[in-house]
């Protein structure tokens, strides 16, 4: 049985208590139970253990990170879940060393990954327009979604995990907001992508 793991990195603040970050979860998790997943879960707003989550992080093949992006990054929740529980890992479920090799110089920087089996998928909520991605004039100087976050997938990339396209949503918080139009474009993109 193939085992996934869905990261809920919302951060609770007046205003966003998280419910299109649990829609998208809820949907992403019907997905995979569908498809023959065992299926484990961590909500980061309700507190973890950093052992638990070790052991969650080598039980799954595929992590499922749904976060919103506050001030063009991770809820800093999120980054400090990130930095715990793949600093904890080190040697044991993330990753060996920084790959390099004082008498291999063939062995190079980020290649001493220990989750080389692994796949990750993100999932981001936005505010801002889909316009503003991939637009030399845009407010991400023609940036994609994941160029504009690099930082989470090189942690990834670090420790060796391969990653499937990226899923996100945009202008959240506009009035004609369509969940449902949102829920079956993450169905379509989940179908195909996930092998």
């Amino acid at each position: 049985m193939k085992h996934v793991l869905l990261l809920n990195l919302h951060q609770k603040y007046e205003g966003a208590q998280g419910n299109l970050t649990r829609d998208i979860l809820k949907e992403a998790k019907s997905f995979f139970l569908s498809h023959g997943y065992e299926v484990k879960e961590t909500t980061i707003d309700e507190g973890y253990d950093v052992a638990e989550e070790l052991e969650k992080f080598q039980w799954a093949d595929l992590f499922f990170v749904q976060s919103p992006v506050y001030w063009m990054g991770l809820p800093w929740l999120g980054k400090k879940y990130i930095d715990e529980i793949f600093t904890a890992g080190t040697s044991t479920v993330t990753y060996a060393s920084d790959g390099r090799s004082r008498t291999d110089p063939s062995k190079t920087y980020g290649s001493g990954g220990l989750m080389n089996e692994k796949r990750y998928m993100l999932s981001f909520t936005y505010n801002c327009p889909t316009s503003e991605f991939n637009n030399p004039k845009g407010f991400f100087d023609g940036m994609s979604v994941d160029e504009a976050n690099v930082a989470l997938h090189k942690t990834f990339q670090f420790c060796g995990v391969k990653a499937y396209p990226s899923f996100s949503v945009h202008d959240v918080y506009k009035s004609e907001f369509d969940l449902n139009g949102v829920l079956t474009d993450l169905q379509n993109h989940l179908k195909k992508t996930i092998q």
